[in-house]
């Protein structure tokens, strides 16, 4: 009788305790539902200007009619990855209630901060919310406007991810010129550490040229990425030789490669009285003369820099920082090297760049243009 009764406790006490798990489980499913919707992301005040700036884009309002909710772009669809974000969410509780981004400017302020966290998850996890509404097998890219139908196959071909090149879709792009600052200060420390043994070098910004290795006399410019040959070390110069190719008839400048204007190097007027000239070729196509030089001269060592990977990076990040609030990257050969040139000039002012740094972008994408390949 007893053991009848205790079998009977016990099975009262399972069901109440499945019923009550159930409860539970169906309690928390509407919670994490409910606090992953947009009208609950965007109850916080701080949350009003990236609501706007959602409101203003393709994702909000566009023909087809569909619209992307905050989760489709920040919460994973996976279990693991859902959960895992739901409870990091806990610290956006935090920063609400100590007044974070109470205010326009703090707003501002930590915009890129905010930006750069959610590109890195993006990175990481291959752009997995994007994913779930784009995919590259259900592309119809002949019917994609022309961009993106030359785009998306080097993106697939390159085992690129979304976050790549689409940013700034759903909300305005930040400020990017502390990335920029940061990025150029990761380059001077890279130059710092360069092995005196390294001889071979590239400028790692526009650099002033001296004759001598004590004289303040500026006679010219070395141009961001330009290659030098380190001959002696002194005062904290370098002597460095400089090889390139000058226009006939054009003594202010040489560039990197006969036809291309890439430019190597600014000319003084006692640089050009210590330039050597070599041989000479003719453009069968201009009938413009180009002529093989040297230089000579003294460069700050700091400025130089032994890995050209390192420049590249760097160059990179400027590209994808200021390229893609508008459109995707562009393939690098997709001009020439002459073409990215008017490319560059034509996007600089839509851009934070400066004048610096879009230098140093222009070198980049001549260097990898379709008639250069890396060549350079």
């Amino acid at each position: 009788m007893l053991g009848s009764l205790f079998k009977k406790t016990w099975f009262w006490l399972l069901l109440l305790g499945a019923l009550l798990g159930v409860a539970a489980l169906g309690v928390t499913a509407t919670i994490l539902h409910k606090t992953s919707s947009t009208e609950f992301c965007v109850s916080c005040h701080s949350m009003q200007t990236p609501l706007a700036e959602y409101q203003g884009s393709v994702h909000f309002q566009n023909p087809r009619g569909i619209r992307a909710e905050c989760a489709d772009c920040h919460i994973p669809g996976d279990p693991t990855s859902y959960l895992w974000t739901k409870i990091r969410a806990v610290k956006d509780i935090y920063h609400e209630a100590i007044g974070t981004l109470d205010t326009p400017q703090k707003y501002q302020d930590r915009k890129l901060l905010m930006a750069q966290h959610v590109w890195d998850e993006l990175k990481a996890n291959d752009s997995a919310t994007c994913r779930s509404c784009h995919s590259y097998e259900a592309m119809d890219v002949l019917a994609q406007r022309p961009n993106a139908r030359a785009e998306h196959p080097v993106a697939i071909k390159e085992g690129q991810t979304c976050i790549d090149c689409h940013r700034g879709v759903a909300h305005i792009m930040p400020d990017m010129s502390g990335l920029a600052a940061a990025g150029a200060s990761e380059l001077a420390q890279a130059a710092a550490k360069t092995p005196a043994s390294v001889t071979t070098r590239y400028a790692i910004a526009t650099t002033p040229l001296f004759m001598d290795a004590k004289t303040d006399a500026n006679q010219g410019n070395l141009m961001p990425s330009t290659q030098v040959q380190i001959l002696a070390n002194d005062n904290g110069r370098a002597q460095v030789e400089i090889a390139g190719w000058q226009q006939e008839g054009v003594a202010d400048v040489f560039y990197a490669a006969p036809g291309k204007r890439i430019l190597s190097v600014l000319l003084g007027d006692e640089a050009k009285k210590q330039l050597v000239t070599g041989t000479s070729e003719t453009d069968a196509s201009t009938k413009i003369t180009w002529h093989q030089v040297k230089l000579t001269a003294w460069v700050d060592e700091t400025q130089l820099i032994g890995d050209q990977e390192k420049l590249w990076q760097y160059a990179s990040s400027l590209m994808s920082a200021n390229c893609t609030g508008c459109h995707g990257l562009t393939a690098l050969d997709h001009f020439n090297a002459n073409q990215w040139i008017g490319v560059i000039k034509g996007m600089e002012p839509r851009t934070s760049l400066t004048p610096e740094q879009a230098r140093m972008l222009t070198q980049y994408v001549q260097k990898h243009a379709s008639d250069t390949h890396s060549a350079l």
